[in-house]
């Protein structure tokens, strides 16, 4: 049964403040066991509709929990999606605030650049090919709000999947001149090397989790458009970051992605 709607509205804002002020909350479904699925994406929704009442504006989408690996660290045994906003895109060029966020980790993900709009239901791996433009090198920031990353599926899908932001590389492939589904990536942490991975982790291959992202969203009222930048999960086991750390990541034949903390 779904909750009511001023208990999504509550957890929705204290959501919110907790992404405000760098201090995270107890997860929601310790106090309110009964949160399902679809009571957290309607939760996501509250917020991301007041950030762009704020003058946010969507600019993408990203699949979280997406590979084995990741289901094992997060306990979890399906994946999430979550919303890309304008005001979370970092750049290369300019280092984050450590102390803003709460307990960040990076994610090493082959992104995707839409040149054409997404069908919602039904939407296949033939329609992706031809709606992406460009393959990307790219970093999920991931920050869980929720004390000790200590959270079930309706709890991060509710936290926006526990994204914070995105970075992408400068490097553009068009999708015919690259295998997307067997990319070799590596990660270094302050020149030490911290994680490798393959793209055919991601749900087989990063093609499956857009398909996928498309149909989903479509449930909720939600398509994926012409500019979108998709992050389709990572490959790899989500890396803590330290205050003060440079991390790199680089993609065989795609080139590299760089981060940087105060």
């Amino acid at each position: 049964m779904a909750v009511p709607d001023a208990l999504r509205t509550q957890i929705a804002a204290d959501l919110a403040r907790a992404e405000e002020t760098a201090v995270a909350i107890d997860p929601p479904t310790t106090a309110h066991p009964e949160l399902d699925v679809v009571d957290a994406y309607e939760i996501q929704l509250i917020n991301i509709r007041r950030r762009l009442a704020n003058g946010a504006a969507v600019a993408g989408h990203k699949v979280g929990l997406a590979s084995e690996a990741m289901q094992k660290m997060m306990n979890v045994d399906e994946p999430d999606y979550g919303h890309l906003l304008d005001d979370m895109q970092y750049f290369e060029s300019k280092p984050i605030d450590f102390s803003a966020l709460c307990f960040p980790r990076v994610e090493v993900e082959v992104g995707f650049i839409l040149g054409d709009d997404l069908p919602g239901e039904g939407c296949t791996n033939e329609d992706v090919i031809t709606a992406i433009e460009w393959v990307v090198p790219s970093i999920e920031l991931i920050d869980s709000r929720i004390k000790d990353w200590k959270i079930t599926l309706p709890d991060t899908i509710a936290d926006n999947a526990s994204s914070c932001g995105w970075i992408l590389g400068q490097q553009r492939v068009a999708i015919g001149d690259i295998d997307t589904g067997n990319i070799d990536a590596t990660l270094t942490r302050n020149g030490e090397v911290v994680a490798k991975g393959n793209s055919s982790a991601v749900l087989g291959h990063p093609l499956n989790a857009v398909s996928w992202l498309a149909n989903k969203v479509s449930s909720f009222g939600v398509r994926l458009r012409k500019g979108d930048v998709i992050l389709p999960g990572t490959a790899t086991r989500a890396i803590d970051i330290g205050s003060g750390d440079h991390f790199v990541a680089e993609f065989d034949g795609l080139g590299s992605v760089t981060l940087d903390f105060t």
